[in-house]
């Protein structure tokens, strides 16, 4: 294998990373909007845009994306209620998309298995804190890339 063969299996990786991400931005965006739109926080679709585009920073994209939604329902009901409803809201989506969704779309856009791309963020999160979570779902997207490489060519690995 070349350097050009290299290169190109390696963006054909972080490109089907990518839209994995993109697809898992607009299913959270998507999810956003429909639980602020029946709690019927104000400015639920900027909220929504706005969760989506935060869910391409690993671990603070998420949690910056409640601040908005949450001080919004709490500045306009001005009770503990709908801000608490805006934090069960946040706490499925979490959980729905980290353990389903974005494994999900990692295996059938990237090609990553479900169970590495639920352990490998944490390992690495260990290994190199902030940054191993973070660079965990590319170098996952190329290893699992090289490993089919290897596979289909009929090489040992």
């Amino acid at each position: 294998m070349n350097l050009g063969e290299h290169a190109r299996l390696t963006s054909r990786a972080l490109r089907n990373w990518l839209v994995a991400q993109i697809q898992d931005s607009a299913v959270v965006g998507v999810l956003w909007f429909v639980g602020l739109s029946i709690i019927k926080v104000p400015w639920a679709p900027l909220w929504a845009i706005l969760a989506a585009f935060l869910q391409f920073v690993p671990h603070l994209g998420p949690p910056l994306g409640l601040i908005g939604p949450v001080l919004a329902a709490a500045l306009h009901w001005r009770d503990w209620l709908h801000p608490t409803f805006v934090l069960i809201l946040y706490a499925a989506v979490v959980v729905l998309d980290g353990f389903l969704l974005q494994p999900y779309i990692m295996r059938r856009t990237a090609k990553v298995p479900i169970w590495a791309s639920i352990l490998a963020p944490i390992a690495l999160g260990f290994l190199i804190p902030f940054w191993g979570v973070l660079l965990a779902p590319p170098l996952l997207a190329i290893v699992f890339a090289y490993r089919a490489y290897l596979a289909g060519s009929g090489h040992d690995g």
